[in-house]
């Protein structure tokens, strides 16, 4: 019965997808397929649902490695850094995905209105590989069958998009869509320490001004924050360094400068650690995706 939905949804999603591109299809609904594999593309991830409907994918979220194929899905409540590639696909399998943006406000909404039992998941990580199943599917191949008609999409779509959530509030995956919704201090106290070390990720962090922030011993900030995010908050800002540092390569700057402009106050300190994300020295990787004729856009964001 799984088989045959998802054989039903790649059936729609190549009605509504464009080869190598997301396409939205929904506020907040996107479909993507490519016919190749890729690199691994290192981008923040937003709170989020992937669905793989064919082909595969890798995720590496700090030192969590995750493959998921056909049916599975990825869920995150954070925004993440996280390593991604399609490892499976061709011409004639072409990787396809179905993506939702989770937005919290909805969320909120239909846990205020319905009383959902949930299961409680391990040390409140805040993302999950999941499988999905036919209360998942079914209301999403509905969806996509609503595109046949613009007066059926205004009146149904909005009611399908609850259904899908409440679905998912009701799965395995309860306790990461409820810290979504801003109803777990721990995890918002991550957040609130996330948001601060992206706005300060090119500055000297110390553990006392995060300490302050989070208004948590060093023991539990450091507890909290590597099990919500998969890392600790010194590698987190690490992480956002170095993509940035990608994307000023890319538009031309010089190696030591870019360096610089990031925060290290060491250009052969950045050499080392960019060549161990990326696996090719500061300028070997930005000549590759020039050639490559790489964009800003194609290196810092991955809607599959």
């Amino acid at each position: 019965m799984m088989n045959e939905i998802i054989s039903r949804l790649i059936d729609k999603v190549q009605q509504h997808a464009y080869l190598g591109k997301s396409v939205e299809f929904y506020p907040g609904y996107s479909v993507f397929t490519a016919s190749t594999t890729n690199c691994p593309v290192t981008v923040l991830y937003q709170p989020m649902l992937c669905l793989v409907l064919q082909g595969s994918k890798e995720v590496i979220v700090g030192e969590h490695q995750f493959q998921y194929k056909p049916g599975d899905y990825f869920i995150n409540s954070v925004e993440l850094p996280i390593a991604t590639r399609i490892i499976e696909s061709d011409a004639n399998h072409p990787y396809m995905s179905i993506s939702i943006q989770l937005d919290p406000d909805k969320l909120a909404q239909i846990m205020t209105e319905t009383v959902i039992s949930h299961r409680k998941v391990m040390n409140d990580e805040c993302f999950l590989l999941s499988r999905a199943d036919e209360n998942l599917l079914e209301p999403l191949s509905r969806m996509l069958d609503l595109f046949k008609s613009e007066q059926d999409v205004a009146f149904l779509a909005p009611m399908v998009d609850r259904e899908i959530l409440y679905r998912l509030l009701k799965g395995e995956q309860s306790s990461v869509l409820r810290q979504i919704s801003g109803n777990d201090f721990r995890v918002n106290k991550v957040r609130e320490v996330i948001n601060w070390v992206k706005d300060n990720f090119s500055k000297a962090i110390s553990i006392q001004d995060l300490i302050e922030q989070a208004g948590m011993s060093q023991a539990s900030l450091h507890r909290h924050f590597r099990t919500a995010t998969g890392m600790t908050p010194l590698q987190y800002q690490k992480t956002l360094r170095l993509q940035e540092a990608r994307k000023l390569l890319l538009e031309g700057k010089e190696v030591s400068e870019t360096a610089y402009d990031v925060g290290y106050e060491s250009p052969s300190q950045f050499s080392r650690e960019y060549a161990r994300m990326y696996g090719r020295s500061p300028s070997q990787d930005a000549k590759r995706l020039n050639d490559l004729g790489a964009s800003i856009q194609d290196i810092s964001n991955a809607p599959w």
